[in-house]
């Protein structure tokens, strides 16, 4: 007997909406490769006192809708989903995140593109085969813990990857020089700072590669300072042991346009320090301090051959081995650090006016051969920084002292017999620092 029409419809809607309602049962089933791996993750790590980021993970919850967990329907199999983005904590800074380690079947999460572990104390070796497995990444963090072994040299050539972030752990051994290769164009922050026990050298590859952020500080790294990429606009490698001289960096046109930031403190660096540094058209942050650069500072032309603007925020080249006089083109500077170098002269009148005008809100010249500073007829501004002591001049007013750091040495002129000898080195010397 044929059903009425309203029975019908209702009868066709109903087997519709069953057939829909088990295919998208069907596609929300995860990858049982995946949901392995998550539970081999949350087998391996635990939420440290106060954090509570694994209160999802339980089996009466989906593993989709874990706490950190994006799932995608796999490309290959539309019935299945897959992890596309894993997220490991919160980031809060009142969590104290998770430790444990990771387990190797990480690596099987083959559609993961993003992969975030926040600061906290996972220890351990990175997974060595994460690389082969994990093709489609595109950010890989995990910063802040107590990871320990080699960066593993299976995350070169990554066709996708943008984003390395491995910097605050324990690593140890050299930077892969894969990481660099032309199949590695896609990469484009680097961040290994403060592992301790990253050493070697930086890869030859690495000016050539298309990386425009790169930290490397506080490690141990070795070898001169080559080329830099061009594409490069935030490099530090402070707080190594890098030696030689940066003409090979930065001489004969060499140094990246783009670059705005630059910090070679607290290494072995030597020689004078190239003029184009000064000329970079973007840098607004130049840190040199506390290496063995002697010379001159030959600082070209503001108006003329430099027309980034703002002027620098920051130039420090303190605790080094400088001579001759402080250029007045560096009054254009914000925070300007001379400070314990072998510089004499008198202070140009060009900073003078700058620092009682409060463009230059910090001056730091002490420890020095100084033998003037012209002080304008100008009340210094309360936000100002000068300290001229310990020079070979009387310090023009109590306020020459008052913004010198409480561990700066003596706060009194230097001895004239020191200012003597060095007048005499210096005027015997004057030839070769133009």
């Amino acid at each position: 007997m044929a059903l009425p029409p309203p029975l019908l419809r209702f009868f066709i809607v109903t087997v519709l909406l069953s057939s829909v309602a088990a295919w998208v049962a069907a596609a929300t089933t995860l990858h049982e490769r995946d949901a392995a791996a998550l539970r081999d993750v949350r087998a391996g790590l635990r939420d440290l006192p106060g954090s509570r980021f694994f209160e999802s993970w339980d089996d009466a919850t989906d593993p989709c809708d874990y706490a950190g967990v994006v799932c995608e329907p796999d490309e290959d199999d539309p019935a299945a989903l897959r992890v596309s983005v894993l997220t490991l904590g919160t980031g809060l800074t009142d969590s104290p995140g998770l430790a444990g380690t990771l387990p190797a079947s990480l690596a099987s999460l083959t559609a993961l593109t993003d992969f975030v572990l926040y600061p906290g104390r996972v220890a351990g070796a990175i997974p060595a085969d994460i690389g082969s497995g994990l093709r489609r990444l595109r950010l890989l963090s995990m910063s802040g813990n107590q990871l320990t072994g080699q960066i593993p040299e299976s995350l070169a050539g990554l066709p996708d990857l943008h984003t390395l972030d491995l910097g605050n752990n324990h690593l140890d051994g050299s930077i892969p020089s894969g990481l660099l290769l032309p199949s590695s164009q896609s990469l484009k922050v680097l961040i290994l700072a403060n592992n301790g026990g990253l050493s070697g050298q930086i890869p030859d590859q690495f000016s050539s590669s298309q990386l425009f952020h790169v930290d490397l500080s506080r490690n141990s790294i070795t070898g001169s300072l080559p080329p830099l990429a061009q594409t490069v606009r935030y490099f530090s490698v402070a707080a190594n042991s890098m030696q030689g001289s940066l003409d090979g960096a930065f001489g004969n046109g060499s140094a990246p346009t783009d670059l705005a930031f630059l910090d070679l403190s607290m290494n072995n660096f030597s020689g004078s320090i190239p003029r184009e540094l000064f000329a970079l058209p973007s840098a607004s942050s130049l840190l040199l301090s506390r290496n063995n650069f002697t010379g001159s500072l030959a600082v070209p032309a503001f108006a003329s051959e430099r027309a980034a603007t703002p002027p620098w925020s920051v130039v420090d080249v303190s605790h080094n081995g400088i001579t001759g006089e402080v250029p007045e083109e560096l009054a254009a500077v914000e925070s300007l650090y001379v400070n314990n170098n072998r510089m004499y002269g008198e202070v140009p009148e060009a900073v003078a006016r700058s620092v009682f005008a409060g463009r230059m809100t910090t001056f730091y010249a002490q420890h020095n051969f100084l033998t003037g500073f012209p002080v304008p007829p100008l009340p210094l501004p309360d936000s100002a920084a000068l300290c001229l002591s310990y020079n070979c001049m009387e310090l023009p007013s109590a306020s020459a002292a008052n913004g010198c750091p409480t561990i700066g040495g003596p706060m009194e002129s230097r001895p004239a017999d020191q200012c003597r000898s060095s007048t005499a080195a210096n005027a015997g010397s004057s030839g070769g620092d133009g």
